[in-house]
């Protein structure tokens, strides 16, 4: 079920915050079954066949959860590595079995004739929201007794799909606050409001720019060659696409979360405005690189065990990080491409440091504007392999962002064979990219409008009532489209 579908606004939303609200007035340990039955509804209304394959993953974590705390010494080791291994195994048979498949056959030049596998929607999420739980209990950072507590923390309906990716001591709390069971109109409010931002960036800004990335990609990875100009704005479409989809959802899932009287952590921190490349990677998609860092470039030794340990910590985690993406090529290539990336950039920092030029750089307006372009110029051309389906499509794209087109290629012929006008697609980077690094925050904003709301009860009505409209409207334009698309994120 999508959060954009006429579906979701207009029965399943309403319904579930009724019954949330209805049940916590009484028992709030109904309302969170209820809210842990509707999650489950949501993840099934979308993959019905993989629904038990949730709810037994949530069972074995849970049990192998509650042997780990409730054991000493090397036991608990042994328990938390049994969990680990078949979490990951788990996610290693649906997410990367027919890749490794394919390339043992390419390897042998033959064909086995295995069944394709399908992948379960959100599995690398709640995954490695599981991972991290098993962990933190290992670490006696938390305990959890109650079955539906850790169903819901694992399901709740926001953020199952494509994160954030969760950590229990996050949301246990607020599970065991009574007042979240009870209806709050400042939240509720403001929550709509972060939700219409959000619903807007994917409808009208991330689907809109969409058909001008699109229209270039899909003929490159069937075999075309792009020039220059085609190749620069549809990695830029697709920068952009990728952006607002991602953010939005984003956005979707925090203002879902404050109707509930839930904080979800923020995902995002305006990642095109970051100045390098570990700042870019501190703003987006914040809690993946979180756990990245904690339970994988921590645990390989960080940067404890010298600098060369320290660069091939780096290198080894932004590769498996891709790898989490999906099962290809492109991705590994991807991850690989950022992780020489910031191999160079803490290489640079320390060289500056030890010459003592880093304070006189940081404060330099024209160096930090320098530094704006080389990282998001370099965001943008990792984004090529991100986006394409192949190594060769990402490959010609890339040799004509450089400059390398092939002789006797026909200059805006993608354009004109999607029936698209370049200086449309230019208006929409143009304006798009304005919006990405001018704008204000949507977590700023947000936290204002909460703040707002809590202050001035007489404006809630109002608040309410034009994101209501305004999310009506967005959702009966994205109904009347012939099809409704899926998040981006909803692939990894």
């Amino acid at each position: 079920m999508l959060f954009t579908t006429a579906t979701f606004s207009f029965l399943y939303l309403p319904i579930v915050l009724i019954g949330f609200f209805a049940f916590g007035r009484r028992a709030p340990a109904l309302a969170a079954a209820w809210l842990f039955a509707a999650s489950v509804f949501f993840y099934g209304y979308w993959m019905p066949e993989f629904t038990l394959l949730l709810l037994g993953s949530i069972g074995v974590n849970f049990w192998i959860g509650e042997r780990i705390a409730a054991r000493q010494g090397p036991v608990r080791r042994t328990w938390l590595v049994t969990g680990i291994v078949l979490n990951l195994a788990t996610l290693a048979y649906f997410k990367y079995a027919n890749f490794f498949i394919d390339n043992l056959e390419a390897l042998l030049g033959t064909n086995f004739g295995v069944g394709r596998i399908i992948l379960p929607i959100g599995i690398s999420f709640y995954t490695f929201t599981q991972i991290a739980y098993l962990v933190d209990t290992w670490q006696g950072k938390v305990r959890e007794a109650r079955p539906v507590h850790y169903g819901l923390f694992v399901t709740f309906f926001p953020h199952l799909i494509a994160g954030p990716v969760l950590h229990h001591a996050q949301m246990m709390p607020q599970f065991a606050n009574r007042a979240v069971y009870r209806f709050n109109a400042a939240h509720c409010s403001a929550g709509l409001a972060i939700f219409c931002i959000g619903l807007f960036k994917k409808v009208v800004l991330a689907d809109g720019i969409a058909p001008y990335a699109d229209a270039v990609f899909v003929p490159v990875d069937a075999g075309a060659h792009p020039d220059m100009a085609e190749a620069w704005i549809g990695a830029l479409a697709y920068t952009f696409q990728l952006y607002f989809d991602f953010s939005g959802y984003s956005d979707m899932a925090i203002g879902l979360s404050w109707m509930f009287n839930i904080r979800l952590p923020f995902n995002f921190d305006s990642p095109y405005k970051a100045l390098s490349i570990s700042d870019f990677w501190r703003r987006w998609h914040i809690s993946l690189s979180t756990f990245l860092r904690d339970y994988l470039y921590v645990p390989l030794g960080g940067n404890r065990k010298g600098r060369i340990r320290r660069y091939v910590n780096l290198g080894a985690t932004m590769v498996l990080g891709g790898l989490w993406h999906g099962a290809s090529w492109s991705f590994v290539l991807w991850g690989a491409m950022h992780g020489a990336y910031l191999m160079v950039n803490h290489a640079f920092r320390a060289l500056t440091a030890k010459l003592g030029w880093r304070a006189a750089l940081d404060a330099n307006v024209v160096f930090r504007l320098s530094a704006w372009v080389f990282t998001f110029v370099s965001v943008v051309a990792a984004w090529v392999l991100f986006r394409a389906e192949t190594l060769q499509g990402a490959w010609r794209m890339l040799q004509s962002m450089a400059g390398w087109v092939p002789r006797g290629t026909d200059h805006g012929l993608l354009w004109w064979n999607a029936g698209l006008q370049p200086s449309v697609a230019i208006g929409w980077c143009a304006v798009l990219g304005a919006v990405a690094v001018f704008s204000r925050n949507s977590n700023t904003l947000g936290e204002r409008l909460l703040a707002t709301m809590q202050a001035r009860p007489a404006w809630r009505p109002p608040l309410a009532g034009a994101a209501l409209a305004c999310a009506v409207a967005l959702v009966i334009v994205n109904t009347t489209r012939s099809s409704s698309s899926a998040f981006i994120y909803f692939n990894f």
